[in-house]
């Protein structure tokens, strides 16, 4: 007998409107029944402003954006949601940028370009 999953609550952050729909697309799919999106956000400063009043469980984070970068948001979401899990989803492929943001509280690191499996595969993993 499987035990329920249980629910969540996903902040989608990335400053590219087409990322962060087609995150919420699979978040929204049947694939992924525990989750429940939690808000978007196209900019750093907007990302924790978000995370402060959403409280999110779960969090896909760009690293690349305007105001204030992925790596400093995900230090100051960290600070005051220690629990909650992140995924860094980013272009940038090397092996120290992953490393700085997993230091910093990421608990997974995807790569873009990324396929709907690979995405729901991570995410998957982020909620075990």
């Amino acid at each position: 007998m499987n035990t329920p999953r249980p629910a969540h609550r996903m902040l989608i952050v990335d400053d590219s409107t087409i990322i962060r729909q087609r995150i919420a697309r699979l978040v929204n799919s049947p694939q992924l029944p525990h989750i429940t999106i939690a808000g978007l956000a196209g900019n750093g400063a907007m990302a924790v402003e978000l995370a402060r009043e959403n409280k999110p469980s779960l969090i896909t984070m760009d690293l690349t954006m305007p105001l204030l970068d992925g790596e400093a948001c995900i230090e100051q979401i960290i600070g005051f949601l220690p629990d909650t899990r992140i995924l860094v989803v980013s272009a940038l492929a090397d092996k120290a940028t992953a490393l700085r943001a997993i230091k910093k509280g990421a608990c997974g690191f995807l790569h873009k370009p990324f396929s709907d499996s690979e995405l729901l595969e991570s995410l998957l993993e982020l909620m075990d």
